[in-house]
C-alpha cells in the first residue's frame, strides 16, 4: 500500500488537494499567536489572531498561491532599559492557513490587540453538461485538441446517404444512421 492519500484510481485530478494537505501538515505546530476561526455568515469566515503588543506596521498579510500567510515582527525597544524580570518578549511569528480554491480574502483590521481577517467562501454553481457517447473507435472530442481533428467524425455523422425510395424508385437523401446516445453528467468545478 502506498503512502498516498488519494491512491485509488477513482480519485482523478486530486493531486493538488493532496499537496495542500501535505503543506497544511507541515505548518508550525507552535501555538503562537492563538487564533479563532468563526463562520460569520453562510459564505463568510473570519480569522482572529491575538497579537497584543503588535502595531499595524509590525504585521504583514500575504496570499501566496492558496496559502494565507500572516507575519509579525516586533522591534526590540529594550535599549537602555534594565529588566528585573522579562516575561514579555519581542517575538516574531508566522502563521499560515491553507485556503480552498475560490476563497477570497476580504478585509483585515487591527482592534484592541486582535487582528481580524474576513474571508468569503462563495457557493459553487452547479453546472450540468451533456457528454456525447460515440461509437467504438470514433475519435474523442477532447478539449484542447487541434481544430479540425474532430472534423472527420462530424463529417461522417452529417453525411447523407442516397437510397432509392421503395415505392417510387427515386433517390431520397436520408441522414446517415449513426446511433446517438446521450446521457447527462453533473460536473462540479
Amino acid at each position: 500500500m502506498s503512502g498516498r492519500l488519494f491512491a485509488s484510481p477513482l480519485f482523478l485530478g486530486f493531486d493538488h488537494l493532496e499537496q495542500m494537505l501535505e503543506r497544511a501538515s507541515k505548518t508550525s505546530s507552535d501555538g503562537y499567536p492563538p487564533y479563532n476561526i468563526e463562520q460569520i455568515s453562510a459564505i463568510g469566515l473570519r480569522i482572529t489572531l491575538a497579537v497584543a503588543g503588535f502595531e499595524m506596521e509590525d504585521l504583514q498579510i500575504t496570499q501566496e498561491d492558496n496559502q494565507l500567510v500572516i507575519r509579525g515582527r516586533q522591534n526590540d525597544d529594550s535599549a537602555g532599559r534594565v529588566f528585573l524580570h522579562r516575561g514579555i518578549a519581542a517575538r516574531q511569528f508566522q502563521r499560515a492557513f491553507v485556503l480552498a480554491e475560490g476563497i477570497d480574502v476580504g478585509s483585515a483590521w487591527l482592534d484592541r490587540g486582535l487582528l481580524h481577517i474576513d474571508l468569503a467562501r462563495p457557493q459553487p454553481e452547479v453546472r450540468v453538461r451533456r457528454i456525447e457517447i460515440s461509437r467504438a473507435g470514433a475519435p474523442l472530442d477532447v478539449p484542447g485538441r487541434a481544430k479540425g481533428a474532430n472534423d472527420a467524425l462530424a463529417g461522417r455523422r452529417a453525411k447523407a446517404a442516397d437510397e432509392p425510395d421503395a415505392e417510387s424508385g427515386e433517390i431520397v437523401r436520408t441522414p446517415s444512421r449513426v446511433p446517438r446516445v446521450v446521457r447527462s453528467v453533473a460536473i462540479e468545478d
